[in-house]
């Protein structure tokens, strides 16, 4: 019973710790998704063929900080300008005053204003590039938030591990502490301190498998039916990021619960015994 009610709290501490772990990968996926969202416009000169646009094209796919590219013909975003405005420029200018254009998206690491302007300058150089823009200030606003979330969600990730530590190893000793004056007995009949510790050892690690795997099925259960509840946020769900909550799980449990018991066994090897008392 008392190694019931064990299981049981490992359990559930497990499940919290593995609802933290979750939401900071669910949000170092999100932080990447917002990031490769944020647009780079590659505008281009009058004068640029379709030979060279074509070439450019290719050497922008190449480039390993290209995540996403989009070719916007002047036709395209005058028809985009009618669309949004519900007006044509052309009526009153005569001419398509538009320009084409990539619409260029980076890959997460180079998504900050260092990268960026480095990328910008390279693409300056090319001669059918007429200028490059993207929205500085959003990009270091979303980094900026982003970092701080960051931050937030590590720092309660480590006070939750250190709880689940404590919450464990209390309730690890707890069950020992009954099977005290057994590893007294079998010090005194000459059993060595490998020998005693080994089927508390065996039980503790029973004990922390079968509590991950349990704590594993019911994250898992929980987010297929969030999946179920909301399919769009599939998008940001992948089956290795549930296969790492699943695997820190598991393992945050065994290493807990062995090296608690391994720590409580030998302290009551140590005890004389009137301390057992």
């Amino acid at each position: 019973m008392q190694w019931f009610t064990t299981g049981v709290s490992t359990t559930l501490v497990l499940i919290l710790l593995g609802i933290v772990s979750f939401f900071v990968l669910f949000a170092r996926q999100l932080s990447d998704s917002v990031k490769e969202n944020l647009a780079v416009t590659v505008l281009l000169r009058d004068d640029a063929g379709r030979a060279d646009i074509e070439k450019l094209r290719t050497a922008l796919k190449a480039e390993r900080y290209v995540c996403g590219l989009d070719y916007i013909s002047k036709e395209r975003a005058l028809q985009e300008q009618v669309k949004a405005m519900g007006s044509d420029p052309t009526e009153f200018l005569g001419a398509n005053p538009f320009t084409a254009s990539f619409e260029l998206r980076v890959n997460a690491p180079y998504a900050n204003s260092k990268s960026l302007d480095s990328i910008t300058s390279a693409l300056k150089k090319n001669p059918c590039v007429e200028d490059v823009m993207y929205q500085k200030d959003l990009v270091d606003t979303v980094n900026d938030n982003l970092r701080r979330v960051s931050y937030v969600l590590l720092g309660v990730a480590v006070l939750l591990a250190l709880v689940s530590f404590a919450l464990i190893s209390n309730t690890v000793r707890l069950s020992i502490y009954s099977g005290r004056f057994v590893i007294r007995t079998m010090k005194l009949v000459g059993a060595s301190w490998g020998f005693i510790c080994r089927p508390f050892m065996a039980r503790s690690f029973s004990l922390g498998f079968l509590s991950g795997i349990v704590a594993d099925a019911l994250l898992w259960g929980g987010i297929h039916a969030i999946w179920q509840y909301d399919p769009s946020i599939s998008q940001h769900i992948h089956v290795d990021m549930l296969i790492t909550v699943g695997i820190v799980v598991l393992l945050f449990g065994l290493l807990l619960t062995l090296g608690c018991t391994y720590v409580s066994v030998r302290r009551y090897l140590r005890m004389k015994a009137g301390d057992l008392y």
